[in-house]
């Protein structure tokens, strides 16, 4: 299996040379994840009414540090990886097997809500085939079954 993945990620690597980077975005506006851009390649938690609505992550019981360590376990797991952790915020990425496309994951823990605000969104394209939506709800299984208490 580790031929096959090794293989792939060449592939995915050599792929992703023919789509340019954008411009980088990620951060906070306002102390709030960035809205999604009305493509249905985006789902974010911060805008409820939004048709990109997506549910936060329930931190639950659990301290911030030990919500963003289990968040931190749960990407690692998934195969993202974190580009940015800046105490509250996160960012993320996600390559998209052998076509090489890369989506961007963030998150911005919520004192106020015990929750986990999220954002995922594709680079490119105008759908995704609801894969962004899909991995944030794998992303919230994984996380609450690393619920403590």
């Amino acid at each position: 299996m580790d031929i096959i993945n090794s293989a792939l990620k060449g592939l995915t690597d050599a792929a992703s040379g023919f789509w340019p980077a954008p411009p980088e975005k990620a951060g906070l506006e306002n102390g709030k994840l960035r809205p999604c851009p009305g493509t249905p390649n985006c789902v974010c938690s911060e805008y409820p009414g939004s048709p990109a609505w997506i549910e936060p992550l329930d931190a639950g019981k659990q301290s911030r540090n030990e919500a963003l360590a289990a968040l931190k376990t749960v990407l690692g797991e998934m195969g993202g990886e974190l580009k940015k952790d800046d105490g509250d915020y996160l960012a993320a990425t996600f390559t998209v097997p052998l076509f090489g496309f890369t989506d961007d994951v963030e998150f911005r823990f919520d004192n106020d809500a015990s929750a986990i605000q999220v954002r995922s969104a594709s680079r490119l394209g105008f759908s995704d085939l609801g894969v962004n939506r899909g991995r944030i709800e794998e992303l919230r299984q994984r996380f609450a079954g690393k619920q403590k208490g």
